[in-house]
């Protein structure tokens, strides 16, 4: 883009935007696919939808509301074209090779039933709060609280019962 057509998003260039939200956009497609190369396919389409789309935001927390909600579509969209499932094994050396290692959350996020992994994703890593989980997701807030209290559940066994409040 030229300097006099460069496209600004609540206050940040493109490639700002891109450079901030990259590792989230990448981490919400890899929660979502467990597969580096699909997470990079659905990744390029959700900039690509940033950069010809060109919606307005009312600032940078509306931008990256919108990047997460549509790099979840994405994935869903992807994941319906292809049908295809990752076993946990491969789930597990895609991790390695994201450089997440077992003392780190997403880890353990990889190990959830989607269902789960989104709101707890969205909750821990992301620190949104449960209306906002339930606006971004789609979803009454009683539910993202449902899911929320059983992915809980999921990953207290997943660390051996620790407590994650």
């Amino acid at each position: 883009m030229s300097g006099s057509e460069e496209k600004r998003f609540a206050r940040l260039t493109y490639e700002q935007a891109v450079r901030k939200y990259a590792d989230t956009v990448t981490r919400v497609c890899m929660m979502r696919l467990r597969n580096f190369a699909d997470a990079e396919d659905c990744f390029q389409n959700v900039f690509f939808k940033l950069c010809f789309k060109s919606p307005d935001f009312e600032n940078e927390e509306h931008l990256k509301a919108w990047l997460i909600r549509v790099a979840i579509h994405e994935c869903v969209s992807y994941l319906r074209k292809n049908r295809g499932v990752l076993p946990l094994d491969a789930a597990k050396e895609q991790a390695v090779m994201f450089d997440w290692d077992t003392s780190d959350m997403s880890w353990a996020l990889m190990q959830t039933p989607p269902k789960y992994r989104e709101v707890l994703y969205l909750y821990y890593c992301e620190r949104y709060k449960v209306a906002e989980i339930a606006q971004i997701l789609g979803k009454n807030e009683n539910t993202v609280k449902s899911l929320l209290k059983r992915g809980r559940e999921r990953l207290k066994s997943i660390y051996g019962g620790d407590t994650l409040e």
